[in-house]
C-alpha cells in the first residue's frame, strides 16, 4: 500500500512541473540560466579561435532534468517537500537541474576553458569535481563544475545554478556507451563487462594524454608559423 501510496503522491509533483505556472516560471529561469552560460562559452571559443587559430570546444549540449528525475533525487536525498515548498527544495538542494555538456579535442583545453569560464565576474563557483585526475571506480572521467549565475529577469535579477561538464571527444564516447549499457538487466557476465568497460575506459586516458603530446610536439615546432 505504501508504495502506491508513494507513486500516487510522486505522479502528483510531477504533474504540478508540467502543468502548474509557479513550476514552468522555475524551469523556465533554468533554461534562461543554460542560455547565459552557453553564451559565454560561444563568446570564448569565438575569441579563442581568433587568438590560437583553433577553437577550444567542438560541441555544447544542454539540458533540463525531467519532473520525474528532479521529484526522484529529492527523494533519493532524503529531503522532504510539500507542494509549497517544492520549488524551494529543488533550488536550494539540486545543482544539476541545469546542465551542459562541452566536448573539446583535448584535455589542456578542458582546463584553460573552465578557467576562463569561472574567471568571469559575474559567475560563482560553488563546486568542482575532477573526475579527469581522479576518476570514478568504473572508469568515468569528466571535469564537473557547478556554477552560480545572475539571470536577469522583469522582475529582476535572480542566482540560479548550473552544472557544467567538460570531456573529450575519447570520454564523452566512453560515458557515452556505459549509459546506454548500464541500464541492461539481468547480464549473465556483467562482472567481465564491467571490468572491460574499465580497462576501455583506460586505453582512452592514454589515448587522450598521447594526442596531447602529439599537439604540443606540433605547437612547439613552430608549424604553421
Amino acid at each position: 500500500m505504501e508504495d502506491i501510496l508513494d507513486i500516487l503522491e510522486e505522479t502528483q509533483y510531477i504533474k504540478l512541473f508540467e502543468t502548474t505556472k509557479k513550476y514552468q516560471e522555475l524551469m523556465n529561469r533554468y533554461r534562461c540560466a543554460i542560455m547565459e552560460v552557453e553564451t559565454k562559452l560561444n563568446v570564448l571559443n569565438l575569441e579563442f579561435s581568433l587568438q590560437y587559430d583553433r577553437n577550444p570546444f567542438e560541441s555544447i549540449e544542454s539540458r533540463l532534468k525531467s519532473p520525474m528525475s528532479i521529484i526522484g533525487k529529492l527523494k533519493t536525498k532524503g529531503i522532504s517537500f510539500t507542494e509549497e515548498t517544492l520549488g524551494k527544495a529543488v533550488e536550494d538542494n539540486l545543482y544539476d537541474v541545469a546542465g551542459l555538456r562541452v566536448v573539446c579535442a583535448f584535455q589542456e583545453d578542458i582546463y584553460h576553458l573552465a578557467d576562463l569560464l569561472i574567471r568571469q565576474d559575474d559567475i560563482t563557483l560553488i563546486r568542482t569535481k575532477d573526475y579527469i585526475k581522479n576518476p570514478k571506480p568504473n572508469g568515468y572521467r569528466s571535469l564537473h563544475l557547478i556554477l552560480e549565475i545572475p539571470v536577469f529577469l522583469k522582475e529582476g535579477k535572480t542566482m540560479m545554478k548550473v552544472e557544467v561538464q567538460f570531456r573529450t571527444i575519447a570520454m564523452d564516447f566512453w560515458a557515452s556507451v556505459d549509459h546506454k549499457l548500464r541500464y541492461k538487466k539481468n547480464m549473465a557476465n556483467e562482472e567481465e563487462i564491467v571490468e572491460k568497460l574499465r580497462r576501455c575506459a583506460s586505453v582512452i586516458a592514454g589515448l587522450d594524454n598521447e594526442m596531447q603530446q602529439i599537439r604540443t610536439m606540433i605547437e612547439e615546432s613552430g608549424a604553421d608559423k
